[in-house]
């Protein structure tokens, strides 16, 4: 069986323009949420979110940016990052093996709102001949593939919140099969609007701590009332064992396997006794040959929604039950918010450079633990010690569960 290696990595949080500077915030415990800047939200009931600020699409080329949706952006700009911190050289002759996988829950959905007031106030000619390429969701991996030459299959996964996993399962597949040697494989997001913070709004699902943006993503606290609208996103360059053991490359982790499951039950909240979330867990334990006792990490889901951090503490014990305590369970929604068909990605890098500099970034913002939510949760200090292995957990709308296991490479 090839084994895939995680060899680069880039991205794009709240808390950071670069990998680096986004683990070190995660790691110190920093807060990226804050009031809304993007837009007016003084007439809304939630007016703060996590905004990747100063972002510029540094590197791509002027003209090919404002065909990008930000999203798509943010895709190009942390896969170029992650290609260079990888050393990635492709010859002409591996082009067709080097495949594109990036996630999206919502896609150009900046662009569709921007369109669609532009039809309304000035008229049909006034909207973009690029309106359908800037909104398609597909166009973060197609805009990978483009910028770094990429022609082997290009794939987008749309699974809202549980995105950014399918992509890493993906990528594993794409490997283990022999199609690809190289997949650039990640998730993006950037969905931040009036609209969509309305809706979520009004579903309840959002944190109205508004005079205490820094504190209101508090996922596991006793407090929590809702999680924190994100964006940003993280890639990574998977790279078959052979073709990364020949050209000497720098590893951080082995991507083992990841799984899927649907919990069949509600367009937005989960079961509540975990067990949709819980298959998917013994599932990505299966696709890793790994027993239960060799997880030292959790990339938790853990929004801060009342539902969701009670189910997926249920679900933990009810996939690795004795061992469940023993396990770090780390909730970086609570520093960069939720970003949606990113969050994933995010959760995986965190969990591979736990395994890779044997540091656990806290979940912030514990602050009255809540006793339905009895784990592990690293609370509001990063924590040093071994990861052997970490599992990244991602449950989106729907019902769609996705859980991926990242270890120790012994190469």
């Amino acid at each position: 069986m090839r084994r895939a290696l995680v060899t680069g990595i880039g991205a794009i949080t709240p808390v950071g323009l670069t990998a680096r500077e986004s683990w070190e915030a995660l790691l110190a415990g920093a807060s990226g949420v804050g009031p809304i800047e993007s837009f007016d939200a003084s007439g809304l009931p939630v007016r703060i979110a996590g905004e990747v600020r100063g972002f510029t699409a540094a590197g791509i080329d002027a003209r090919a940016a404002r065909r990008m949706s930000r999203f798509a952006q943010f895709c190009v700009v942390a896969a170029r990052e992650a290609a260079a911190d990888a050393g990635l050289e492709l010859r002409e002759e591996e082009r067709p093996r080097a495949a594109a996988a990036l996630a999206t829950g919502a896609g150009g959905v900046l662009d569709t709102f921007a369109e669609m007031e532009t039809y309304l106030t000035k008229g049909a000619a006034r909207v973009s001949p690029f309106f359908v390429p800037l909104m398609a969701p597909n166009m973060g991996a197609c805009q990978v593939g483009m910028q770094l030459g990429l022609r082997g299959p290009t794939l987008a996964a749309t699974a809202a919140c549980a995105s950014g996993l399918y992509s890493y399962i993906e990528a594993k597949s794409l490997i283990e099969s022999g199609v690809a040697d190289v997949v650039i494989a990640g998730g993006a997001e950037a969905a931040i609007h009036p609209v969509s913070v309305a809706g979520l709004a009004n579903m309840k699902a959002l944190s109205r701590r508004n005079e205490d943006p820094a504190g209101a993503s508090r996922p596991f606290d006793r407090d929590r009332d809702g999680f924190v609208f994100g964006e940003g996103g993280a890639v990574f360059v998977v790279e078959a064992e052979e073709r990364a053991r020949k050209r000497g490359a720098r590893v951080y982790a082995e991507l083992a396997g990841g799984a899927l499951s649907a919990d069949a039950y509600h367009i937005t909240a989960p079961r509540a006794d975990g067990s949709g979330a819980a298959q998917a867990m013994r599932g990505a334990l299966e696709a890793a040959a790994l027993p239960a006792e060799a997880i030292d990490c959790i990339a938790a889901h853990g929004t801060g929604t009342p539902l969701n951090d009670v189910s997926e503490t249920i679900a933990i014990k009810a996939a690795f039950g004795a061992h469940a305590p023993a396990i770090a369970v780390s909730a970086t929604k609570s520093m960069v918010g939720h970003l949606l068909g990113g969050a994933g990605a995010v959760g995986a890098m965190a969990a591979v450079l736990a395994i890779a500099e044997g540091r656990v970034p806290p979940t912030i913002n514990l602050e009255t633990p809540d006793p339905d939510c009895d784990l592990d949760y690293v609370p509001n200090e990063a924590r040093e010690t071994p990861v052997r292995a970490a599992m990244v957990n991602g449950f989106g709308f729907g019902g769609q569960n996705g859980a991926v296991v990242f270890r120790a490479w012994e190469g």
